[in-house]
């Protein structure tokens, strides 16, 4: 078999093993997924009303929060799915599994891969469930086109992608499940410290460049700008860059400390 097969063969295995795990032990994935979607029915009914009328400098108009606040929570999702990703790529070190891996005629890239593919799927239908949630109270994406929804869930895809590579990477480091876990925390922080629920210009003046040069903001402004049909401006760049960045960052400090960690 080739290389490039066997590569194929051992990742699709490992994606297999990953996804096995998940369906085995829901918890962990289903308490990380409950964080934005308990965020969103908090926004939505309790400060609905309040946050549209601050924004728009109008009337209460709780059914265009909804349209402002469910994009940044989408990607939140991905955030906090991620997390579970570090938990289980430590707990697959500290317990010895990789390190059998590699006495195993296996391809070496292809345990990082699985749980890299296997978390993507995994944010993914979170992704989906949670805007699920957002549709049954009120969010409509009437005014984006088709090109606009596959660029959105291609955004999507990247960016779960990207901060999936940074949590394996904090997974590698980490000497228990619990650090990985707080290693990983800033994945659920920092959409609270971007545009999700607030706009830029909405924000104290000294808050605003801790908000605007972060890889959450401009993610959340193309998202919402593509969900809802009207301009991203400069952000589309700018998440691109943000989301290439981050995987590229995340792929070679995980697999630099995966072939160098004798573990």
């Amino acid at each position: 078999m080739s290389s490039l097969g066997l590569a194929l063969r051992d990742s699709s295995t490992m994606l297999r093993r990953n996804l096995l795990h998940a369906r085995r032990y829901p918890s962990l994935t289903l308490n990380l997924l409950l964080t934005p979607i308990m965020l969103l029915l908090l926004f939505v009914y309790i400060f609905g009303d309040t946050m549209s009328a601050g924004i728009g400098g109008g009337g209460p108009d709780r059914s265009a929060y909804i349209a402002f606040v469910v994009p940044g929570l989408l990607l939140m999702t991905i955030g906090s799915t991620t997390i579970g990703t570090a938990v289980s790529v430590s707990n697959d070190m500290t317990e010895g599994v990789i390190a059998r891996f590699r006495t195993m005629a296996i391809h070496r890239g292809s345990v990082l891969v699985g749980h890299v593919l296997g978390s993507v799927l995994q944010a993914v239908v979170s992704v989906v469930l949670v805007g699920a949630v957002g549709v049954a109270i009120g969010f409509r994406s009437t005014d984006a086109t088709v090109l606009e929804w596959l660029a959105a869930f291609g955004l999507l895809v990247l960016f779960a992608t990207a901060l999936t590579w940074i949590a394996v990477g904090m997974g590698l480091v980490s000497p228990n499940a619990e650090a990985a876990s707080n290693n990983a925390m800033p994945l659920i922080l920092l959409p609270l410290l971007s545009s999700t629920f607030v706009p830029l210009d909405a924000m104290p003046g000294w808050f605003q460049p801790i908000a605007r040069y972060q890889p959450f903001t401009p993610a959340v402004e193309t998202l919402r700008g593509l969900l809802l049909g009207t301009g991203i401006g400069h952000n589309g760049w700018l998440a691109l860059a943000w989301c290439l960045g981050l995987a590229a960052l995340g792929y070679f400090w995980s697999t630099s400390k995966f072939d160098g960690d004798p573990r």
